[in-house]
């Protein structure tokens, strides 16, 4: 008896249940709608000690499969902002609605007002301030990385960290400080 190879492997692959699939993503497969002031699971998160501004969740890195992370960012820390840090694994970007900021990236400053957008490439140092009582920006991250994850714990500060708090929730969140807050002059 013959065998007709190419007819053997055709029968052997059909029999064979394929078992080498992906891993269905977890991506939504539907689209939604988050209503202004409202975050998407609810929950606004209150940042404290590193500024007062609430951050609420618009699309979540678990609606991306961890590949965007987008907020609503209201300031209430005017003359505050973040310390000079670094996103190793992310960039960065922001959408200014209301208020103005200044920001540094790299060793170039920026002056931000209503509808100004600036990037912040990865691995490269920046910072901001809020210059106005009233303030607020679209956030972005790209990829979504911990950043849910660090807003949810500086959430539950209940008093300002220490420095060597918020450089260890930096670190923990795959962040990394490298100077103080900028100065609104």
């Amino acid at each position: 008896m013959k065998i007709n190879r190419r007819e053997s492997l055709g029968q052997m692959i059909a029999a064979f249940p394929l078992t080498l699939t992906a891993t269905p993503a977890l991506r939504t497969r539907t689209g939604f709608k988050v209503e202004a002031g409202e975050a998407r699971f609810g929950k606004h998160f209150n940042m404290k000690g590193i500024t007062l501004n609430t951050l609420d969740i618009k699309i979540s890195g678990k609606d991306t499969d961890g590949d965007l992370a987008v907020f609503v960012q209201t300031g209430h820390t005017p003359f505050g902002g973040p310390p000079l840090h670094i996103h190793p694994f992310q960039d960065e970007y922001f959408f200014v609605l209301e208020g103005k900021y200044k920001f540094l990236v790299g060793t170039e400053f920026y002056s931000l007002e209503k509808g100004d957008t600036i990037f912040l490439p990865r691995d490269v140092p920046h910072a901001f301030v809020q210059l106005t009582d009233q303030a607020s920006m679209i956030v972005s991250y790209f990829p979504a990385g911990k950043m849910e994850a660090f807003f949810e714990a500086t959430d539950k500060w209940t008093s300002p960290p220490s420095k060597v708090e918020m450089e260890k929730i930096f670190v923990d969140h795959d962040m990394r400080m490298v100077g103080p807050p900028l100065k609104p002059d």
